[in-house]
């Protein structure tokens, strides 16, 4: 396990979090518009530059961290695991049903 793992996820979460809030704002802005308000139209896309400048610093920590999920992952799948015991050499084979050794 990498040390830098643990702060690694707590800024993707934090960024996440941020996020959603900032979709869920997004969402009530957008529909507080005016009726005419379309993309194209100077209102609407005032609007949704406003919100993609907030976004982009939560996005950067995605692009820069994302990483991590994959290192983890790949750590998980190549480490073995305590719940389960390595197999022992002394199981028989099994030859199937109806066949005998």
């Amino acid at each position: 396990m990498q040390h830098r793992w643990g702060y690694q996820l707590s800024v993707l979460r934090s960024a996440l979090d941020r996020l959603d809030t900032l979709h869920a704002q997004w969402l009530q802005t957008r529909d507080s518009l005016p009726a005419g308000a379309q993309p194209g139209t100077p209102v609407f896309d005032d609007a949704l530059a406003e919100h993609h400048a907030e976004a982009w610093s939560h996005l950067d920590d995605w692009a820069t961290h994302s990483q991590a999920i994959r290192d983890i992952h790949e750590a998980a799948r190549y480490s073995p695991s305590p719940l389960t015991p390595p197999p022992t050499a002394t199981a028989a084979p099994f030859t199937g049903p109806g066949r005998t050794r």
